[in-house]
């Protein structure tokens, strides 16, 4: 059950990009209108379970929600740059870089030294299959047609490099305050929707697209209770590799639901790379039931 848990947020974190390409939008417009969403989810959750709020609860969920605003307007703007289905892969293999090594030894979730080789080749796994999802074909620009440009890369991994940076700062803060998942995603949320304001003030159109990317954060806000549940049962490293599984779900519908042009050499590669993914998040697993 507990890893059934863990797993929910790879189908609600790989819809998100997905449903946000849809909706359309800016990258601010994106990132305030799933800051809403993610708001009235936990009201939601909040009424329904009724948690105790303590003052620690309050400040640190309020500081990881303005600290992932960080994270999300900046992988909004890297799949902007970049397209989803490159965008996504780097950004996961950033973050699962950061947050496996946080939780195998800031937290000492890594213990025996089979633990530290086990986990290792799971994480170099998902760092592979991330690199090979997102890997680009050299020949991509003469296939174009004429006037047709690639994405900027360099922009996109500059956006990506602080995105990372933000979601790291807000799985790490929660995962050393130890708070209740059901309690903090109420402080959390309203961390998000003031950061997504002060963030995007004076650059962004409050119109339909704001009011559509609130199913974004219904979706988010699922993944990340659930995610929030499987750190106190599973542990950083290995919970939040395994909700980064997602990649899968966002990398191939960006390709074949939102179109996104694909040469038949990156086929094969994002194949591979979603191939590496599912066995390192096997491998996590394994981890765990040993």
């Amino acid at each position: 059950m507990e890893l059934l848990i863990a797993l929910v947020p790879m189908f609600a974190w790989g819809s998100t990009a997905l449903v946000s390409g849809k909706m359309g939008g800016s990258p601010n417009q994106q990132t305030l209108g799933m800051t809403i969403g993610a708001f009235f989810f936990s009201i939601v959750v909040f009424f329904v379970l009724q948690p105790t709020m303590t003052l620690a609860t309050v400040l640190f969920g309020f500081l990881s929600g303005v600290f992932w605003s960080i994270g999300q307007k900046g992988q909004f703007q890297g799949m902007h740059h970049m397209g989803i289905s490159v965008a996504l892969p780097v950004s996961t293999g950033m973050q699962l870089i950061l947050n496996t090594i946080a939780g195998a030894v800031l937290f000492g979730e890594w213990r025996k030294s089979g633990d530290f080789l086990l986990g290792g080749l799971a994480l170099a796994l998902l760092m592979i299959g991330s690199y090979y999802t997102s890997r680009q074909d050299l020949d991509r620009e003469k296939l174009l047609p004429a006037g047709q440009k690639m994405f900027d890369f360099g922009k996109g991994f500059r956006a990506l490099l602080i995105s990372t940076l933000g979601y790291g700062a807000y799985t790490i803060i929660l995962t050393w305050a130890d708070l209740d998942p059901a309690a903090v995603i109420l402080p959390q949320s309203v961390g998000m929707v003031a950061g997504a304001f002060l963030f995007t003030l004076g650059d962004i159109r409050y119109d339909r697209y704001v009011l559509k990317n609130n199913a974004t954060g219904l979706l988010w806000g699922l993944g990340n209770v659930c995610m929030l549940m499987g750190i106190q049962s599973l542990g950083l490293a290995v919970s939040f590799s395994l909700s980064q599984m997602g990649i899968i779900i966002s990398t191939l519908g960006g390709i074949f639901l939102l179109g996104e042009r694909k040469t038949k050499k990156e086929l094969v590669y994002v194949v591979l790379g979603c191939l590496f993914v599912i066995g390192g998040g096997i491998l996590l697993g394994y981890m765990k039931s040993i």
